[in-house]
């Protein structure tokens, strides 16, 4: 019996489902602090398998192209926070205060590394380029959202010092990512065999993140002080703000002579926010009790883009050249 279109993919499903859980049982007492370890060993596992998994010639094949990784460096961590702050004052009356902290802490994240990369191959786009790209704005936010969250909200992170948030991130994130990448000669090979192992330990790390933060802002009062009108605007205040990124870096692309190719690499690598690295991110630079609203805007932003990127890349991939060189692929690997 074949998936009925209008359901969500199982991921969506998962992460709806921990969100009921979370707001029905969530984690208390010793319980709560088994839940956090846990959440931060997965989350560090979860970075040393990317490092391992990420090959070191890609990185090189992607990197000589310097103006399009400036343009999407600028677009991530640039163009996001000034629409994030600019917006402000028509966008917030939509929400509570806590879900447009939550919007600015959207906008001051890197992109996503697995669906920039997947949907830029999707529509045909610069891979290499993507690959590189993507994975330097996840490697770049450890130090720059930080910075970033504290200027846009006017304050350091919960600790007081931006400089400990930091290292705090960076032992916790950056860290495992160099321990796996020194590794990739040992396991590389048995990870690139075996991908469902990193797929389930992204997917797990998210629903253990998504469950703890949920459970501490429940516990604290998040669906009293969240008004059902708050959740429908700020699914609007997501899509306008996707819609407004995709418009300024498709125009941008073309505008800066960039060929199709490459215009896909900005728009898709410009446009992402990464739940995987946003989310335990917010569990440092925030208090315990406002970080489930303030990664709402993120999750919900994070399927909005999906959705919309699945269609846009489809487009992208049925332009006529990108057709002609998808039919020529077979008759050069015959040949070879």
């Amino acid at each position: 019996m074949s998936r009925p279109r209008f359901l969500p993919d199982n991921f969506t499903l998962a992460l709806i489902a921990v969100v009921v859980l979370a707001s029905f049982l969530p984690a208390s007492g010793a319980f709560a602090g088994y839940v956090e370890h846990i959440t931060t060993g997965i989350v560090s596992l979860l970075f040393f398998l990317h490092g391992a998994k990420l090959s070191r010639q890609a990185i090189l094949a992607g990197i000589g192209h310097w103006k399009l990784h400036i343009w999407i460096f600028v677009a991530t961590f640039v163009m996001f926070p000034i629409l994030g702050w600019a917006l402000r004052p028509v966008l917030s009356p939509l929400v509570t205060p806590d879900m447009y902290t939550g919007v600015l802490f959207l906008c001051a994240l890197p992109a996503t590394v697995q669906s920039a990369i997947a949907f830029t191959s999707m529509a045909r786009g610069n891979v290499p380029a993507a690959v590189c790209s993507a994975s330097a704005s996840t490697l770049l936010g450890i130090l720059v959202t930080p910075i970033l969250v504290g200027i846009l909200l006017n304050k350091n992170a919960e600790s007081g010092d931006a400089l400990h948030a930091v290292g705090k991130i960076a032992m916790e994130l950056l860290l495992p990512f160099i321990v796996g990448h020194l590794m990739r000669p040992l396991i590389g090979g048995f990870l690139q065999r075996r991908a469902a192992i990193v797929k389930l330990v992204d997917q797990g790390s998210i629903l253990f993140v998504v469950y703890s933060a949920f459970s501490a802002a429940v516990i604290s009062g998040l669906w009293q002080q969240t008004p059902v009108p708050a959740l429908i605007g700020l699914i609007v205040l997501c899509c306008i703000l996707l819609a407004v990124v995709l418009t300024l870096t498709t125009w941008g692309a073309r505008r800066l002579g960039f060929n199709k190719e490459d215009e896909i690499t900005l728009v898709f690598c410009g446009s992402k926010k990464s739940m995987v690295s946003g989310i335990p991110m917010a569990n440092v630079l925030f208090p315990a009790a406002s970080v489930g609203a303030i990664v709402l805007p993120l999750m919900l932003f994070h399927q909005i883009q999906l959705m919309v990127c699945a269609v846009l890349a489809q487009r992208y991939a049925r332009r006529p050249e990108a057709q002609d060189e998808g039919s020529a692929m077979p008759m050069i690997q015959a040949n070879r």
